[in-house]
């Protein structure tokens, strides 16, 4: 049975602590197991969304400390 509503693609959270947050309240929703399979489908793809989010600015934040470390990332050193 196909769809007949137009699917939307949900928009970007503001910031990374807040699509951390909406991540970890997805997957404790699936860990339930009581989500019917087309909420829980969507509930992936937002998920994979979610993380690839996370993963470009998390990328973002390593390339800026690249640049402020002449091009190399170090290891982070205990005090």
């Amino acid at each position: 049975m196909a769809r007949t509503q137009k699917e939307t693609t949900p928009a970007d959270p503001p910031n990374y602590e807040a699509a951390v947050a909406e991540l970890e309240q997805i997957v404790s929703a699936m860990e339930g197991g009581q989500m019917p399979l087309d909420r829980l489908l969507d509930s992936y793809r937002r998920g994979a969304q979610l993380l690839d989010f996370c993963r470009s600015r998390l990328k973002a934040v390593e390339d800026q400390v690249k640049v402020l470390e002449d091009g190399q990332l170090k290891p982070w050193a205990d005090s």
